[in-house]
């Protein structure tokens, strides 16, 4: 090729596209200049590629660890043609200019999320070369443009089919972008070294589950219209790692209809979505639907069929489900689809959404629909702002804490009421403290939510049940924490309630004990208290 063809340099891990992209920018007339792997993959695609060796006279060398780190590479990205002083230094020094780098980085996210993953493998995919690459072609985007995403090779071949090369701001909007990039991958590094002891070859054992420093990444996925009020500006943002990160969650759902997200529709699907899936993966052998509003559920439900689950979901509250938010731990078919279609809803979502389904919604153009998928993200961590700081806790799990809980009254609860006891203990930590929620075969029937005494929310839970005409004689009913007084069993059951289960741990609980006794109501004490603010 003639000596004023442009140059690009091409070295990724991840070789999706690159092979078409090389090929577009051949046939524009530039030079392809490349390292080991990706040279090799560029030939077998029948391209014509300059080895970096031999721009800069050096095999590649240490086992690949230093391929492109030399003067005759960043010489080439990094002068300014603008400036006289750089245009005689690269002359002089038979460099010739790089336009386009394209370069992606070492898995490091998606090596450390291996369960046997060891520490020599996690460092030797630290990238080195990649990353200075990067930095430099982005530093010097008045000239030089930096593709690390594959969804953007198209584009930018296009643009350079088009009009022979980048135009500036495609080239600040990838530098951006680039920075970006890099600033994910240290803050993956520096996170998973910082919960990790030194181990040679082994799996390294945690060393502090917190470290020292909580770097977070976050890409955004949209600017939402505004916040919870409409005085608040507001950004959906998602987890910035693999997409298996955000698989199966909120983040990570399709919006198959409706209007736009808003950060409170946003906000309570996903509290609705959670509660489902973990209903959905508790082992119940039966569809859940979870009704939220503002939050907190009101009405939740299992059932065999998704349309039963949702009508008996509704009956715990019809006035509260008014403009709710509806989940599903399973697909939805058109007969809940006719259902749901009964009520004004914001938004339905779903691990998937059939097409008679979602012909039916069709008929409410506003309505939401989100199908997740059927993947199992879970978030690592729970985090909430404070001023000046940021409060980070270990995310409340899913474990089956009702087998291993202790009976601590006469009466025992018999198989029905332990399959009760173990759905209303799986919905009470989705509802905000204090929370008190009865059930019966399956149904929420009242749920009291964020009162500052728990007697409140036994209150509230039994208004609610008798405004949707629910018996609560023969409840069973879950409480996030325990009793401070008997007076809250006691109360519950006044109301009806046959057997219960809490955490236990309050210095009266033998007050409460002897209150459940005295009425011939069974307890179990879990030991494990769920409060959520």
């Amino acid at each position: 090729m003639s000596d004023t063809a442009r140059r690009a340099l091409l070295s990724v891990s991840d070789r999706r596209g690159v092979a078409e992209l090389a090929r577009r920018l051949v046939a524009a007339g530039w030079e392809l200049v490349s390292t080991g792997g990706t040279a090799a993959h560029l030939r077998e695609a029948g391209l014509p590629v300059i080895e970096v060796s031999a721009l800069t006279g050096f095999p590649e060398m240490l086992d690949g660890r230093v391929k492109t780190l030399h003067p005759m590479v960043h010489g080439a990205i990094l002068a300014r043609p603008d400036l006289p002083s750089h245009r005689s230094a690269i002359d002089a020094a038979g460099i010739r200019p790089i336009s386009l780098v394209v370069v992606n980085l070492y898995p490091f996210r998606e090596t450390v999320a291996r369960p046997d993953v060891c520490l020599d493998q996690a460092i030797e995919n630290i990238d080195i070369g990649g990353p200075a690459l990067i930095r430099a072609a982005a530093k010097n985007y008045p000239y030089v443009a930096i593709l690390t995403d594959p969804d953007d090779y198209a584009r930018v071949a296009e643009q350079i089919e088009r009009d022979g090369s980048t135009d500036a701001s495609t080239r600040f909007a990838l530098a951006r972008k680039a920075y970006a990039h890099t600033a994910a991958y240290d803050a993956a590094i520096s996170g998973w070294l910082g919960r990790v002891e030194a181990s040679g070859g082994q799996v390294p054992p945690p060393a502090d589950a917190w470290p020292g420093q909580l770097d977070l990444t976050f890409t955004r996925l949209a600017t939402l219209r505004y916040g919870e009020n409409p005085h608040q500006s507001a950004a959906f943002y998602r987890d910035a790692g693999p997409a298996a990160a955000v698989a199966g969650t909120i983040a990570g759902a399709r919006q198959l209809q409706g209007k736009e997200l808003s950060y409170n529709n946003i906000a309570d699907a996903d509290a609705a979505w959670e509660c489902a899936r973990d209903l959905g993966d508790a082992g119940f052998d039966a569809v859940a639907c979870v009704i939220v509003k503002h939050a907190n559920p009101c009405g939740v439900a299992l059932a065999t069929d998704a349309e039963q689950a949702y009508r008996r979901a509704f009956a715990t509250d019809p006035t509260s489900a008014f403009g709710g938010i509806i989940a599903f731990s399973a697909a939805i078919d058109e007969h809940c689809a006719r259902a749901v279609c009964g009520q004004f809803a914001e938004v339905v979502i779903a691990p998937a959404i059939s097409a008679e389904a979602l012909a039916v919604f069709a008929s409410r153009p506003g309505l939401r629909v989100l199908e997740t998928g059927e993947g199992r993200a879970r978030n690592r961590l729970s985090l909430a702002r404070v001023g000046g700081g940021l409060l980070a806790q270990q995310a409340d799990g899913g474990a089956d804490e009702i087998a291993a809980a202790r009976l601590v009254t006469r009466s025992e609860p018999d198989a029905s009421q332990r399959r009760d006891l173990a759905f209303a203990w799986r919905v009470v930590r989705h509802v905000k403290s204090n929370a008190i929620v009865f059930v019966r075969d399956g149904q929420t029937l009242g749920i009291g939510a964020g009162q500052m005494s728990r007697i409140d929310s036994v209150r509230i839970a039994r208004i609610k049940a008798g405004e949707a005409g629910l018996d609560l004689q023969g409840s069973c009913v879950a409480s996030d924490a325990f009793f401070p007084f008997r007076d809250g069993l006691e109360a519950l059951a006044e109301a009806g309630a046959r057997a219960v289960v809490q955490p236990g741990g309050s210095v009266r609980d033998a007050e409460v004990v002897a209150a459940a006794d005295e009425r011939s109501v069974a307890m179990l004490f879990t030991g494990v208290r769920h409060f959520r603010h």
